[in-house]
């Protein structure tokens, strides 16, 4: 059965006008119609925030969870029934702040779950404080003389509770996210998609480095596994490993050519590169990684449960209530 990405549509969308949330679910009824898993086998469940609202946007199975549970709710539902599709969505206060704790551990547990974070920096819902990714001096209604925190970055919270997969997409480059979305769908286990979004009334322009095409073309890095590490408006740079880190090269200088150039590896098990990547682009001259950053297969935890689940039965005497009591000593009574 084919789908397209009206299949997966409901209502009417009540975000601002140029949130970054309306071309982020229009990439994903689009992704959703070309992976082809039926909307009655799909899920989508989020916190609270601005992206929380999402599931009502989605002719699926839906719940809008309370602030944080996005992932434990997620886990439960996919441990329950392990042939459903499951998609969370949470913004980077919801998913960072008081949802952190339930994010690292459905990493390390490696739950066959379709991750999304979307971040732009800022809590929108209560009206703009700071989140948990604003930037060190970031001046917000929370923070009017500026923060005096370092940020957490989404990669390294989730290569740390040991990750599996990681990917990054710009939410106006539509194409490109629909593409990482479909990765995280055929990646088996917890797959976190980092979608990088301006929120137009409280954080406008906090990712407009690359928020247009051509930002992207200046100051961002398209990574494909198997793929060398090059970018720039030509084409003309490259990255090469230089002692434990990464170097800007330019192509064609001091005899370098494609082949000096560093390839991506996004199946190797030791994440210290792809991290390195992943980190990369907070004003150190060197640009944003998107794409596909880590991959790489593991045993899921929901698969696990299932294996422990038919083990155990398969080692008892009884399988039902009826022979549980069987099972002891029966009088009749009369």
């Amino acid at each position: 059965m084919e789908f397209s990405a009206n299949d997966y549509k409901k209502g009417q969308p009540r975000w601002c006008p140029g949130c970054g949330d309306h071309v982020f679910l229009a990439s994903l009824h689009k992704a959703m119609a070309e992976i082809g898993v039926e909307p009655w086998n799909t899920a989508v469940i989020s916190g609270i925030g601005c992206s929380s609202r999402l599931p009502h946007y989605m002719a699926t199975y839906g719940m809008n969870t309370i602030h944080g549970r996005a992932a434990a709710i997620a886990t439960g539902a996919k441990v329950a029934n392990p042939a459903l599709t499951v998609w969370q969505v949470s913004g980077d206060g919801d998913g960072l702040a008081i949802g952190g704790n339930h994010f690292i551990h459905a990493n390390r547990r490696n739950i066959n779950l379709n991750m999304i974070l979307l971040n732009n920096r800022i809590y929108g819902l209560t009206k703009g404080q700071y989140s948990p990714t604003s930037p060190r001096g970031f001046v917000s209604k929370s923070s009017p003389y500026g923060t005096v925190e370092d940020p957490f970055r989404p990669a390294e919270l989730c290569f740390g509770a040991r990750g599996h997969f990681f990917a990054r997409a710009v939410a106006s480059d539509t194409q490109h996210t629909v593409e990482i979305l479909k990765s995280a769908n055929a990646h088996k286990g917890a797959s976190v998609c980092e979608i990088l979004q301006n929120c137009v009334i409280f954080n406008d322009g906090t990712h407009a480095s690359v928020y247009t095409k051509e930002g992207r073309a200046e100051n961002a890095i398209y990574v494909e596994h198997g793929k060398p590490l090059i970018f720039g408006k030509d084409r003309e740079f490259g990255l090469m490993q230089q002692g434990f880190g990464l170097k800007v090269v330019k192509l064609g200088e001091n005899g370098i050519t494609e082949k000096d150039i560093l390839v991506h590896d996004a199946h190797c098990e030791d994440n210290t590169l792809q991290l390195k990547l992943a980190l990369m682009g907070n004003g150190d001259g060197f640009p944003i990684a998107l794409g596909v950053i880590r991959d790489v297969d593991a045993p899921t935890y929901d698969d696990a449960v299932s294996a422990q689940i038919e083990e155990v039965k398969a080692a008892k005497k009884y399988h039902n209530f009826t022979e549980l009591l069987e099972t002891n000593d029966i009088w009749e009574v009369k």
